[in-house]
């Protein structure tokens, strides 16, 4: 049944193979778990909710793209989406969780009408290159504030805006323990390093703080809380418009730049450059985001960090069913989560974020029209706490940087249009 499914021996593999490369990228991605919860629940979201539903919605999603699009890609809430979510469409412009949700909702539909009928790809040909790179490392520089707000490493000064925090404190502190734990583990390629960092940083602070650990497996906590309540009553709203545009677009490039490398690494590219199955990829990641709304989660998409069970062997969708599998398990340890506090998960975010930050050596930097965009994405994003302001002036300083050098024939429709839209907005016309 699996051969048939999975046409194994076809990618010269084997049930073993995918398992072990299944149980690889579980655990080098299993920290979002935690991390999603923490970061979804300062909206005043169920944290046991979001739990369950991070676990579902990412098996769900694994299972898809294994089952649809045979593919060796695991699925999981966003990270740099959750962020955008909870700090700011719920923080700073002040919408309820349940309206974020339903911005969620719509733009997992409108992707997987892009999908299903390859708009996407227009979409991507349209879109400059160097302005991928800068939204990516935007993002990350976003992710690395909130991960230093969150350990206390960086707090607020009524004169200079941010400064250093107190490193007696034991969040600071363990924080950076945590992240040096991801570098020393990273180096030495140990599988679910990111995920070790998290428990061992959490079991410290238990340790210092004397907290009262009972039982760590129990039934899954109910998603009642936050299933089915997303709020469409806002959505014509100018500001939610950008808000999930920003969703759309974000997504687009995170699932179209990991679908490529993780094909790249699994030799799953043919001659002309085309993905196998690629389509069916992207309509099963655009489904997993549509269920995560409907669970309680802000937007799924695919992970990167498959390209580690890519390196174990896996070859098939059965890498990711496994992933799935595990996900599922993962449900009846749910009190495991509620002893994670957020500066045992800030080093994740941190690592997230240099991962992010590397897209920046691809930039063509000798060209400033290009190079300014990227300064003003990356810049834009974690100064104006909102990665749909950042990709918006990032999209006019192109624009007008191109136009006032006489270079009209380097901005395509798409960006003129993106342009214009967040100049107007700007310009509070909506």
């Amino acid at each position: 049944m699996l051969e048939k499914l999975f046409k194994l021996s076809a990618h010269n593999t084997n049930v073993k193979t995918e398992v072990v490369a299944g149980f690889t990228t579980f655990l080098t991605m299993a920290y979002i778990l935690f991390v999603n919860p923490d970061i979804l629940s300062v909206t005043g979201m169920d944290k046991g909710s979001l739990f369950t539903a991070t676990a579902v919605s990412a098996a769900f999603g694994c299972i898809l793209m294994g089952l649809l699009a045979n593919f060796p890609v695991a699925l999981a809430p966003a990270m740099g989406l959750n962020a955008f979510f909870a700090f700011t469409v719920c923080g700073s412009m002040g919408y309820t969780w349940q309206e974020a949700l339903g911005a969620v909702f719509i733009a997992g539909i409108i992707f997987f009408i892009l999908s299903a009928f390859k708009v996407r790809e227009w979409i991507m040909h349209s879109i400059p290159k160097n302005l991928r790179f800068g939204i990516a490392a935007g993002i990350g520089l976003f992710l690395s504030l909130i991960a230093l707000k969150n350990a206390g490493i960086v707090v607020d000064h009524p004169a200079t805006f941010v400064t250093l925090g107190d490193f007696t404190e034991k969040g600071p502190l363990l924080a950076a323990v945590g992240l040096f734990l991801i570098l020393a583990l990273e180096y030495r390629k140990v599988p679910g390093d990111v995920l070790m960092s998290v428990l061992i940083v959490t079991a410290i602070s238990i340790a210092i703080t004397g907290q009262e650990v009972g039982s760590l497996v129990s039934l899954p906590p109910s998603v009642a809380p936050t299933f089915w309540q997303m709020d469409f009553s806002r959505v014509m709203e100018g500001a939610m418009i950008s808000v999930i545009f920003a969703f759309v677009f974000v997504d687009l490039f995170d699932t179209s730049g990991t679908l490529l490398a993780v094909a790249q690494k699994a030799d799953l590219v043919d001659e002309d450059g085309k993905i196998e199955n690629v389509g069916k990829a992207m309509v099963a990641d655009s489904g997993a985001s549509v269920a995560g709304a409907v669970l309680g989660s802000s937007t799924v998409t695919s992970y990167v960090e498959s390209t580690s069970g890519i390196a174990q062997g896996g070859r098939t969708g059965l890498t990711a069913v496994v992933v799935g599998l595990l996900f599922l398990l993962a449900l009846f340890f749910a009190p495991v989560a509620g002893l994670v506090p957020s500066y045992a998960t800030a080093p994740a975010l941190l690592y997230v974020a240099v991962l992010m930050m590397s897209e920046l050596r691809h930039v063509t930097w000798d060209d400033l029209t290009e190079a300014a965009p990227v300064f003003v994405a990356a810049l834009g994003m974690p100064l104006t706490f909102s990665i749909a302001d950042g990709i918006g002036l990032a999209f006019i300083t192109y624009a007008v940087g191109k136009a006032v050098t006489g270079r009209f024939k380097d901005v395509s429709a798409a960006v003129w249009l993106v342009a214009f839209v967040f100049a107007l907005k700007l310009a509070h016309v909506f």
